[in-house]
């Protein structure tokens, strides 16, 4: 299987790692046919990504679009972060091995998860957010 510079560089040096104690929103996704868990936590401050960090337990390509996803989202506004889809983390690393595409499905879920906690905490309604799935193999978009 052959891996990109950059998906090798994300996972053997993962940006944001950790976790946010006073996260404004927390998402976590999970993929029961891998065994990959993805968390996101966010700081918003006036409808923007202050900070961004994640914890995910899986492959290495998994660990790679988890950092790769929070360095995209981070300063951006609530409604640019949606625009991050698994495409958009993928293209940012040079691309995944088409066996691990979900694994960017599973980063943009995650992401979105933590977008839909944060809209529930406080009471708002981000256009075109869908309600998060507990396993992204729920999903039908998964292209493998």
């Amino acid at each position: 299987m052959e891996y990109s510079e950059k998906v090798m560089d994300h996972f053997m040096n993962p940006r944001n790692v950790g976790e946010i104690e006073d996260a404004s929103g927390i998402g976590q996704v999970g993929n029961v046919k891998c065994g990959d868990i993805m968390k996101v936590y966010l700081k918003i401050e006036d409808g923007r990504i202050e900070d961004a960090k994640f914890k995910t337990f899986g492959c290495g390509a998994a660990v790679a679009t988890s950092s790769m996803a929070t360095e995209l989202v981070k300063g951006r506004t609530v409604q640019e972060a949606l625009e991050v889809t698994n495409k958009a983390v993928m293209e940012a690393l040079d691309g995944l091995p088409p066996v691990k595409v979900h694994c960017s499905c599973l980063a943009e879920e995650a992401l979105h998860a933590a977008l839909w906690d944060y809209a529930e905490k406080n009471g708002i309604v981000i256009e075109g957010l869908k309600p998060p799935v507990a396993d992204v193999e729920e999903l039908h978009h998964i292209e493998e």
